[in-house]
């Protein structure tokens, strides 16, 4: 009995060739950017998150801010070019947890609403937004991980992770990269608790302006007891202001912590009725971009608050 199927004769042999040329064509066209050879191109939305993807991917990808330098995310309304941009990409790395949740939205307007996403605080244990933001529900949370060196180091790690899965040509060179990056974020902790020959006591109490230092105070042992704005970017008012006055004295706080360039009258009224010393901490969401930007600002707040802790002994 001869067979039911039998292969291709010689004669047809010329066109099974044409047609699985057209299917590895096609195969070829269907895969992502990076996998023809392209670089990856990888969206951020703040000014950390730019550095941590810089230090990981090196020159093996682009990283492309989707705000434009000099706009406060905080602030910030999506405009047609930056939506037009995010269509470029081929992933985003955000915060995810309240700090850029426009990402969202422009994400839904482009042209690929169906990018992908990676949420950098995956990892991350997460702090109680403090103020009236922490009202309600009781499930907001306080969206300024990569004021933490600790924290900073397990987003690096996350990101360095899933973009692998984007990009496995560069998989090892990510993680390699990112292991070296956290090495230095774990040096500039290290330099800075050098610096303290004993931990701040139990009664050195610190207040903030907004509820954006709790994770680099945490760096330090150090709990925030009161924070001044009911809401980040909202003054309080004076009912509020007085409050607030009240409860440092009661409380003997020693120092408040304000944002770098913040001019406001109340603060000065702070410091005046209380005699609390004022200390600045950037918040790393303004000016240019760049890989060392996290790294430098981050150095500048590990010292500022190191400063606070020995003048609060003299």
């Amino acid at each position: 009995m001869s067979p039911v199927f039998s292969l291709p004769s010689l004669t047809f042999r010329p066109v099974w060739r044409a047609v699985l040329a057209c299917v590895a064509l096609a195969c070829l066209l269907a895969q992502p950017a990076w996998a023809q050879d392209k670089r990856l191109r990888i969206g951020v939305t703040l000014h950390p998150y730019y550095s941590y993807v810089a230090n990981i991917v090196g020159d093996k990808a682009d990283v492309v801010p989707i705000i434009p330098a000099g706009f406060n995310p905080h602030a910030y309304e999506p405009r047609a070019d930056d939506i037009k941009r995010v269509g470029t990409l081929d992933v985003m790395v955000v915060n995810g947890v309240g700090h850029d949740d426009f990402a969202e939205r422009m994400i839904a307007a482009s042209e690929k609403p169906k990018l992908p996403v990676i949420e950098a605080n995956a990892q991350v244990p997460l702090l109680a937004a403090t103020g009236m933001a922490a009202r309600g529900s009781g499930k907001v949370v306080n969206p300024h991980t990569f004021l933490s060196i600790t924290a900073s180091i397990a987003q690096v790690n996350t990101i360095a992770r899933e973009l692998g899965k984007y990009d496995p040509a560069n998989a090892a060179v990510y993680v390699a990269n990112a292991r070296r990056y956290a090495q230095k974020l774990r040096k500039l902790r290290a330099d800075a608790m050098a610096k303290l020959a004993r931990a701040p006591g139990a009664d050195f109490k610190v207040a903030t302006i907004h509820g954006a230092y709790d994770y680099l105070l945490r760096e330090f042992g150090l709990e925030v007891t009161a924070v001044v704005e009911p809401a980040h970017g909202i003054e309080p008012s004076p009912s509020q202001l007085k409050g607030t006055i009240d409860q440092l004295k009661r409380l003997h706080v020693k120092v408040i912590f304000s944002e770098l360039n913040f001019p406001s009258a109340y603060v000065d009224t702070i410091r005046r009725e209380t005699g609390v010393r004022l200390y600045a901490l950037s918040h790393i969401s303004y000016g240019a971009y760049s890989a060392a930007k996290y790294e430098q600002e981050m150095a500048k707040n590990l010292a500022t608050v190191v400063q606070a802790i020995q003048e609060s002994g003299q």
